[in-house]
C-alpha cells in the first residue's frame, strides 16, 4: 500500500474522512473533496469546485463535523455557517461525474456505489451559477454537476 493510501485510511479512521485538494488544470477549476464520509456515516461525500483549497478543506471538515453532530443536509435547501456572510446549497452529483472529479473515491469505494454532494456557493454579490448574467469565469469555476444544472431557490 502506498503512503498516500495509508494516509487516506488513517484520516478516515481518525476523522471520519480524508480531504483532497486538486489544483486548477487547463480544462478544470480547482476542486476539493472528501473520501470516507459515505463509508463512515452513510451520508454523501462532499465536493467543492472553484474555491481556494484551504478554504474548501475547512468547509469539508465543517460539513463532516455537522453531520457527526446529527445535522441533515438536503439538496436544494440553503444553509449558513459554511461561508461567512453567505448561504450555500447542495446538489447531488450525478454518477457520470464520479469519473471526472472524485477519482480517489472510486479507488477507495471500488465497485460499491457512493453518493457525493456538491457544495454550491454564490458570488460576492449573491448570484448563483444558474442565475442570468454571471461571469464566464464563475460559470467555468463552478459547473453544476447534475443533470438539472440548476436549483430553484426555496
Amino acid at each position: 500500500m502506498s503512503k498516500s493510501d495509508q494516509k487516506t485510511l488513517d484520516n478516515i479512521k481518525e476523522y471520519g474522512c480524508h480531504v483532497l485538494g486538486v489544483l486548477e488544470g487547463e480544462d478544470e477549476p480547482t476542486f476539493t473533496y472528501s473520501i470516507g464520509i459515505y463509508e463512515t456515516q452513510g451520508k454523501p461525500d462532499l465536493l467543492i469546485l472553484g474555491l481556494d483549497t484551504k478554504l474548501a478543506h475547512s468547509m469539508v471538515n465543517n460539513y463532516n463535523d455537522r453531520l457527526k453532530s446529527g445535522e441533515i443536509f438536503r439538496p436544494g435547501e440553503y444553509y449558513s455557517g459554511f461561508l461567512e456572510g453567505f448561504d450555500i446549497c447542495f446538489v447531488e452529483v450525478d454518477e457520470e461525474y464520479h469519473n471526472e472529479y472524485p477519482l480517489a473515491c472510486n479507488t477507495h469505494y471500488g465497485d460499491d456505489p457512493y453518493k457525493v454532494y456538491q457544495l454550491v456557493w454564490p458570488t460576492t454579490d449573491g448570484q448563483w451559477p444558474w442565475d442570468n448574467n454571471t461571469s464566464e469565469f464563475y460559470q467555468w469555476s463552478q459547473p453544476i454537476l447534475n443533470s438539472k444544472g440548476k436549483i430553484e431557490k426555496i
